[in-house]
């Protein structure tokens, strides 16, 4: 497993060297030992084997990638939210270990960050397609590891994209503005209305908020492109990212998104969910509001 950060020189782009350095690492008999050896001690083998449609004792990479594939199954959903945990705890461990379980995660995540790439290239210049895809890669990568996915409510794949796609957009947000002013105005040509790209990373945004408890389920949830960049989907995404740092707790995001929506939740109603009086909810709300502004201020 020497080469795991190395990627395997083609003529392609990034999602291409990906895609050669994973068929490497999969022929790879040290790699293939070190995931059997995860499975053996993990009471998930079982499941994952049978998802894999592999014994247990032939488990590597490839098998572990193909639990992760979506599938509709309820059951089979939870087994592939507690695999992916599983990788994403032990990518936040040290090691060699580690690194082959992020890099098990970045191929598993491959559609999310070509959807972030295309979401982020510009028509008036900046960074080319595979120059963002490799900002998104490594964005994957870097927040597998750091240890804060596998803790949080929600599907872990929506939480670990959501976060990479905030950090992509604040590196290229920090690159635009080092540039100047030519940059942002030209940034400002771009097309008022949302793309597939978008209304894709709303819709993230939307179930990240559903599974968190923000958002109510069901099929008023519905987005199209006209809804895209609606203040709705900007507010969630910035609670969201609040209770990622800890700067809310999940009741104090729930005290503002309830609020803050075409169809409030009255506090009467919120109070008596959450246990306490209508007036104290109104006073934590208060306090959240002052909480989220100060965290979505910029640093001094």
């Amino acid at each position: 497993m020497d080469n795991l950060s190395c990627p395997v020189l083609t003529t392609g782009g990034i999602f291409d060297r990906l895609d050669a350095e994973w068929a490497v690492l999969c022929a790879d008999t040290s790699a293939r030992t070190t995931v059997t050896g995860w499975r053996v001690t993990d009471w998930l083998a079982g499941g994952v084997a049978a998802l894999a449609d592999s014994p247990w004792w032939a488990l590597g990479p490839a098998e572990v990638l193909a639990t992760l594939e979506p599938r509709g199954d309820g059951l089979t959903v939870e087994l592939v939210d507690a695999v992916f945990r599983t990788l994403l705890e032990r990518a936040a461990s040290c090691g060699r270990s580690a690194v082959l379980a992020a890099r098990i995660i970045v191929q598993a995540m491959i559609p999310a960050a070509v959807r972030i790439a295309r979401g982020q290239v510009r028509p008036f210049g900046g960074r080319s397609f595979d120059e963002i895809g490799h900002m998104a890669v490594v964005a994957l990568f870097v927040v597998a590891r750091s240890g804060r996915i596998h803790t949080r409510p929600g599907r872990p794949a929506a939480n670990l994209t959501l976060d990479a796609l905030g950090r992509v957009c604040r590196d290229i947000a920090a690159e635009r503005e080092l540039f100047g002013d030519d940059l942002a105005a030209a940034g400002e040509q771009a097309d008022t209305v949302a793309g597939p790209d978008e209304v894709a990373h709303a819709r993230a945004v939307r179930a990240a908020a559903t599974a968190a408890g923000l958002e109510p389920a069901g099929p008023g949830t519905a987005l199209e492109a006209g809804d895209a960049r609606d203040a709705r989907v900007e507010l969630l995404g910035l609670v969201l990212e609040a209770l990622e740092s800890g700067a809310l707790s999940l009741a104090d995001g729930q005290a503002i998104a309830w609020h803050c929506n075409t169809a409030p939740v009255p506090d009467a109603l919120a109070a008596s969910h959450a246990g306490t009086t209508a007036g104290a909810w109104q006073r934590r709300r208060s306090r959240a509001v002052g909480r989220l502004k100060a965290a979505c201020r910029p640093a001094a």
